[in-house]
């Protein structure tokens, strides 16, 4: 078979240019395929952004469905005697800390040797430590060993002591303490034994001590300075003696923010389902969002906004506008800021009702949380149009790769007949010219 290039050289037609433009002919039939396929690109990332919207609401619903959120509390403390970390089970108050005493660790150090010196020359040895509340470790010292070998024997021990080397500016002195602080856990003795020149010195001796203080008037005795429990759920941390006043709050900051934060993502999804979905002619020009006229996208903003607008419970805050949240015409949630602040103060338990419920039935975050769970979900709605999306886009790929198939067969087909024509003609010529000098001949 000929090549393209050839044809028209027996016919002197131009077949070249003709079977070019027949191929750009067959083309356009690829087009609208093409343009199907931008068009559904575009409607599977629309789909995208629904999904992202709907899920930040989902999240922001979660966290304000959670009970622990209105249970947590914030302590804030005047005063330099000590710092307090409160739970959620601390009941809000006020409480005067008034530090006598901090706990203290017992501790004892030994009298002056040279530091390199061996202690037990080609022998062991051993240091028996017994502790105030009555318990007692021989710890075992091998041969051969420094002032720093015994540090390493008591730290490596279960001893429930700690030791370091002490240089006084002349000798160096083991440094022996409790590990523990309190007067129950105070080192009651030292003895060293088959260790030349180690012994105790009496005046280092300090006895631990446990820590003393009043909260609200009531005496309290802790061998710690981590205090629990002398304030419900608040753990104290004394860091020097003097005054305190601890105040115990609801956590209103984090529990309005929950709620901020949910009004926010739906108003953040509102507009991104606006946009999707507008429509608009200026200037004769039409501008169609990418999900205009889609029915997944008006029942999930439909069953979104009839969720949020339910009441539940029969007595207390039953709807959102109770606690000063209103829809306004554009569908958008809005906060009377006041209104809110007055219900989380004076009916907290209520606030909480509302968004998380009880154990008997959810509250409006958690039904929220509910349906989007829905309509996210593996089967949901959502999901069955961003799979239909996909479909359609595999089937426009099938149809394109078919027809582009389809197009280059016509096209050889065109060749193949082109030069069967080019063929033709040229023998035609040929015969003309031989009957012309035939009958010239004549």
């Amino acid at each position: 078979m000929a090549s393209i290039s050839s044809l028209g050289v027996g016919s002197g037609l131009d077949l070249n240019g003709l079977l070019d433009q027949l191929q750009e002919a067959e083309q356009e039939k690829l087009v609208p395929i093409q343009q199907q396929q931008v068009d559904q690109k575009t409607q599977i990332s629309a789909y995208g952004k629904l999904q992202s919207s709907l899920s930040e609401v989902q999240s922001s619903a979660s966290d304000l469905n959670d009970p622990e959120l209105f249970n947590s509390v914030t302590s804030n403390v005047e005063g330099e005697s000590a710092e307090a970390a409160a739970t959620p089970d601390a009941p809000p108050g006020r409480y005067d800390v008034e530090v006598q005493q901090l706990a203290t660790a017992s501790s004892i150090a030994t009298q002056g040797v040279d530091e390199e010196t061996v202690l037990n020359a080609n022998t062991e040895a051993s240091l028996d430590v017994t502790l105030n509340d009555g318990t007692a470790q021989n710890i075992k010292v091998e041969a051969d060993s420094t002032l720093s070998d015994v540090r390493d024997a008591i730290n490596a021990s279960d001893a429930g002591v700690s030791a370091s080397v002490v240089f006084d500016g002349s000798q160096s002195r083991l440094a022996i303490a409790s590990e523990s602080m309190g007067a129950e856990a105070g080192i009651d003795s030292v003895t060293f034994n088959g260790l030349d020149g180690m012994a105790l010195d009496d005046g280092t001796e300090i006895q631990g001590k446990d820590a003393k203080l009043d909260v609200n008037g009531v005496a309290i005795t802790s061998d710690s300075n981590q205090v629990e429990e002398a304030i419900q759920g608040t753990t104290l941390s004394l860091t020097d003696t003097g005054e305190s006043t601890v105040t115990v709050a609801r956590d209103e900051e984090s529990i309005r923010g929950a709620i901020t934060g949910f009004v926010d993502s739906y108003n953040d999804m509102k507009s991104t389902t606006a946009d999707l979905t507008s429509f608009s002619s200026e200037d004769g020009e039409t501008q169609a969002g990418d999900l205009l006229g889609d029915s997944t996208t008006r029942m999930a903003e439909s069953r979104l906004r009839s969720t949020m607008t339910e009441s539940v419970g029969e007595d207390g805050l039953q709807t959102l506008e109770d606690v000063g949240i209103s829809m306004n015409v554009d569908g958008e949630l809005e906060i009377d800021d006041e209104q809110l602040d007055e219900a989380l103060s004076t009916q907290p338990g209520a606030v909480q009702t509302l968004f998380s419920g009880t154990d008997e039935s959810a509250g409006i975050a958690g039904r929220v949380e509910e349906e989007l769970d829905t309509m996210l979900g593996e089967n949901g709605m959502v999901a069955g149009a961003v799979t239909g999306a996909e479909n359609q886009k595999d089937r426009l790929e099938e149809r394109y790769s078919s027809m582009e198939d389809s197009i280059a067969t016509t096209v050889d087909r065109y060749r193949t007949q082109f030069q069967e024509l080019d063929s033709m003609v040229s023998e035609m010529n040929q015969t003309s010219s031989y009957l012309t000098q035939q009958l010239s001949a004549m």
